[in-house]
């Protein structure tokens, strides 16, 4: 429906404008080989200066890539002599038939071989190439001009093609957005609601929220085509009609639409790189520990005196600072961790409770090969907390990765002025300042990772219940970046493991069922991430449940995902304040000894773990799978939990007895389809003392409350085009108020 679908799957498409560059240096290079193989020479014949449409004193070379052998032409191979004679001659004299030079293949290879570490080289290098191939330095000058020429006219047909590619999507959403909202029906009753007269559905109006979003963009966007350079667009580009123009992208950093050239843009991404090293090596008085907390505190009177500010005056809505530093050491080889950050569908896999929807939107430079050293992509983030209840945080930013030494290496991420409103003006809520990391190698593949976190962002109304932790910069700041990054590294490490202990892999008797079951798991507690967040993929109606929890439900239909249940699908979640700390509610849902108490699945039979495998060193982080049986059937769910500095989850789902019994085997998990409910526990960011001086160990806790989200998932209907009724909107609703009960009767706490 116009909201282009960003799934986790990576390989999907993650964002809906195309990426004009993307890796084009490589379809580059590759132009240039197959051109050097060619036996066919090349011609040169003088034009104007590259594609400016100006008069200068240069040359433009066409391809014989295209055109077969090419012929060219040099104002020094003309008949009649030198410049100075030529330019004496009649109109008659200048008519005359010109003679051709053809370059010769090794010239051509000579050539091509500069031109990949130089496109623009200087005058000394032209003179000395040109002594060894035996040319005029200006033959080699138009040779030069040429090749730049050519290349961007390939660029140019890369992009038509893939505007082409858009146009399609474009038109495919749009008739997906036609035939849902013909066949809408109401999320509460499920009575259709065609009539045109009646209220909209809650769908509707989002879908015509989108259809005008798309509309602006499209204004846009003409007016994009309208700035472009003539040559910028072909007949095959132009084909479709006036349709095509509604794909060409507004990120086009080549044609300074933004009035940002790509050497503004490396200024930029080099000014927060510096900032970035600055932040993340300066102590006092730029950084001071709190005395309470042992959190390092942005002195932000020293900072405005070392680092340019943006005035917040000019109108703009208010806005606050969030700034925080953290350092852990991580399991991972340096190499790997860069790649990670780097490639976004890894990046997005990394944080999965942080990172809703992400995309390269462009790479603006490609680095040095495999390493990505210098490189620099313009990336867009939805970056979420595990809850309805917090809204989205959506960010344009320049990534900019560098080695700054043999063992340490810096990625730094950096908002851009006039990115957001090019886009989307209501876009423009949160930007980063000079953010990232510095990564130094230690030995036995360590690394030691310094994390900051520095955001603006417009002073919005949040949740009274997450209000202290949001504001307090704990829910988007570096301690829960750089936690979250240990504890995915730590699981990488344990899945990689080949001499895993007895006591850490129990009823798994092979390592490739070990491996299959922690894969499964971690895309089953992945989808969970997916699920329950405020991200856009959801439309969330509050409901009201019997007890009075605040309880909100979303529903989507899987059509042919083989990782889900096909159907219809609803999701329920309600998050609560429980006066209990974060690591006793959390030991108690993952306990299935306790777990009859609040699962009403179990019917208050007993559950048996027959499989525990560790994915940390931590107990807490283990993969599990448990057994009920009751007098009916027996049941085996699949549990994941996970725990860290900031946050913990307890993940589970039901799974097919058979396809787990060959998944422990080792065979393929990927289409054993799990739909996951679990919780979220957070600390509640209130600094709690002790009042009383005791010896009793239950009295000696100083840790606060806990923010817990419970999220319920069921399949009311096996078939995708069934309506949503009423009555699972209640069975879900139900479900997820008497398993918040039931947790506040075990834990003594229902007076919360």
């Amino acid at each position: 429906m116009g909201v282009v679908d960003m799934s986790n799957t990576p390989t999907k498409d993650f964002f809906a404008s195309p990426a004009l560059s993307l890796s084009l240096a490589g379809i580059f290079r590759g132009a240039g080989a197959a051109a050097a193989e060619e036996a066919t020479p090349s011609v040169e014949v003088e034009e104007g200066d590259e594609g400016s449409g100006g008069k200068r004193d240069e040359t433009v070379e066409i391809s014989s890539e295209n055109s077969g052998p090419a012929r060219s032409r040099s104002e020094d191979e003309f008949d009649g002599g030198d410049e100075d004679d030529e330019d004496d001659k009649d109109k008659s004299k200048k008519k005359k038939r010109k003679k051709y030079h053809r370059h010769t293949a090794e010239q051509i290879r000579e050539m091509e071989a500069l031109f990949k570490d130089s496109p623009h080289p200087d005058e000394k290098q032209r003179e000395q190439l040109s002594k060894q191939l035996g040319l005029a330095p200006r033959q080699v000058k138009f040779w030069f001009q040429n090749r730049r020429t050519q290349i961007k006219a390939i660029q140019e047909r890369h992009e038509n093609s893939l505007l082409k590619q858009e146009l399609d999507k474009l038109r495919d959403e749009n008739k997906a957005m036609r035939d849902t909202i013909n066949k809408a029906c109401c999320p509460n009753c499920g009575t259709a609601t065609t009539s045109r007269e009646g209220a909209l559905t809650t769908e509707e109006q989002q879908l015509r929220i989108e259809n005008a979003k798309l509309k602006a963009e499209v204004e846009k966007l003409r007016a994009v085509i309208g700035k472009s350079p003539s040559g910028g667009a072909t007949n095959d580009s132009c084909s479709a009609g006036n349709d095509d123009q509604e794909n060409r992208s507004s990120l086009d950093f080549y044609t300074g639409i933004f009035g940002l050239e790509k050497s503004r843009i490396l200024e930029i991404a080099n000014q927060a790189m510096e900032e970035l090293k600055r932040m993340a090596t300066a102590g006092e008085p730029l950084w001071v520990r709190s005395l309470e907390t042992c959190r390092e505190i942005l002195n932000y009177d020293e900072y405005v005196k070392d680092f340019p500010v943006e005035s917040s005056g000019s109108g703009r809505p208010k806005r606050s600072i969030e700034a925080s530093r953290e350092t852990g050491v991580v399991f991972v080889d340096l190499p790997r961790l860069v790649q990670s950050f780097m490639d976004v569908n890894q990046w997005k896999e990394m944080f999965p409770c942080l990172i809703s929807k992400a995309a390269t939107v462009d790479v603006i430079c490609n680095g040095e090969g495999a390493s990505k050293n210098g490189a620099v992509q313009l990336m867009f983030a939805e970056l979420q907390m595990l809850t309805p209840l917090v809204p989205t945080r959506e960010v344009y930013f320049i990534r900019y990765c560098k080695q700054l030494s043999a063992e340490q290496w810096a990625i730094v991420d950096v908002s851009i002025d006039k990115v957001e409103e090019n886009i989307d003006a209501s876009l423009v809520k949160c930007r980063k300042r000079p953010s990232g990391c510095i990564i130094e190698d230690k030995s036995n593949g360590h690394c030691k990772v310094t994390w900051v976190e520095h955001l603006e962002c417009q002073k919005n109304t949040v949740h009274s219940m997450y209000r202290t932790i949001v504001n307090s910069g704990l829910a988007f700041g570096a301690r829960h970046w750089m936690a979250t990054l240990q504890l995915q590294c730590e699981r990488l490490v344990f899945f990689m493991a080949t001499n895993v202990p007895t006591k850490d892999s129990t009823g798994v008797a092979t390592l490739a069922g070990r491996k299959s079951i922690l894969k499964l798991a971690q895309r089953m507690t992945w989808n969970f991430c997916h699920a329950i967040g405020a991200s856009s993929y959801h439309t969330w109606n509050k409901v009201s449940s019997k007890t009075g929890e605040d309880i909100r439900v979303s529903s989507r239909k899987n059509l042919n995902d083989p990782g889900e249940p096909l159907g219809v699908i609803v999701c329920a979640v309600s998050s609560v304040w429980l006066p209990v700390s974060p690591n006793v509610l959390f030991d108690f849902l993952r306990d299935e000894a306790r777990r009859s108490e609040w699962d009403i699945m179990s019917s208050g039979g007993p559950v048996q773990s027959i499989a525990n495998l560790a994915k940390g060193q931590d107990r807490g982080n283990a993969v599990t799978i448990q057994t009920m049986k009751s007098k009916e059937n027996s049941m085996w769910v699949l549990q994941d939990t996970s725990t860290n500095a900031y946050e913990s989850m307890v993940v589970f789902a039901p799974v097919d007895i058979s396809g787990m019994q060959s998944v422990i085997t080792g065979c393929d998990s990927s289409n054993i389809a799990v739909l996951p409910s679990g919780f979220s526990i957070l600390p509640d960011g209130l600094d709690s003392r002790p009042l009383v001086i005791t010896s009793r160990q239950e009295e000696k806790s100083t840790e606060g409350g806990s923010l817990l989200t419970v999220a319920i998932q069921i399949l009311t209907n096996s078939s995708p085009t069934a309506k949503l009724m009423m009555e699972s909107v209640e069975s879900i609703n139900t479900l997820t108020s008497c398993t918040l009960r039931n947790i506040k009767t075990s834990l003594q706490c229902e007076d919360s």
